[in-house]
């Protein structure tokens, strides 16, 4: 009976670090696809086709910025929370963290609405402005997995999950969305850089 369980408790120990493992890996791939973007974006301006992006990108952007700050902190509390056991505190974090990734994904929509009225649309005569489409386009679909996966971290609190799967689910929830928080500064400073 006892080496069921020490069986059991290896097999999900190796499970678990396949799954981080896994997810450090998609994150290497996501990192990746963004760094050959930039570079895209930069030989493609050096090149003089176009002169960049020759617009000023709209202040939600900023807000944008902050939403998805304070989302990274929220989630960051709603894991210690999960740590500690207060389910009712996490599931609150979670909740808020829900909301500010919807509300950077609305942001960021509006944010192009802002761009098509100034003129600047996805394909048109300036390449340079249609990466502002490319980046914010890319990552919000990165931003729609990281809200299923906060989804899925909350309906995980509903439910009856032994603590250290919950504590599990949440941190590789919460590395996933520091991550997409980190990639959203990055993506901003570089727009910012050639605006």
């Amino acid at each position: 009976m006892l080496d069921q369980r020490e069986q059991q408790t290896d097999e999900k120990l190796v499970s678990r670090r396949a799954q981080k493992f896994s997810l450090w890996l998609g994150m290497l791939g996501m990192f990746m696809m963004f760094a050959a973007l930039s570079s895209g974006f930069i030989v493609y301006t050096a090149s003089g086709v176009d002169k960049g992006l020759k617009t000023l990108l709209p202040d939600t952007f900023i807000y944008s910025t902050i939403v998805i700050v304070l989302s990274s902190i929220s989630i960051h509390f709603a894991y210690k929370a999960a740590q500690v056991g207060n389910l009712a505190r996490q599931k609150a974090l979670l909740f808020v963290t829900l909301i500010l990734g919807l509300l950077f994904f609305v942001l960021q929509v509006n944010s192009w609405e802002i761009l098509a009225e100034r003129g600047i649309y996805f394909v048109n005569n300036n390449a340079s402005q249609s990466f502002v489409y490319i980046f914010t386009g890319m990552h919000l679909a990165h931003i729609i997995a990281g809200v299923i996966v906060l989804i899925v971290a909350l309906i995980g609190v509903f439910k009856p999950l032994p603590p250290d799967s919950n504590q599990f689910r949440m941190n590789l929830a919460s590395i996933f969305w520091h991550f997409l928080d980190l990639l959203w500064i990055y993506i901003y400073v570089f727009l910012l850089l050639n605006q």
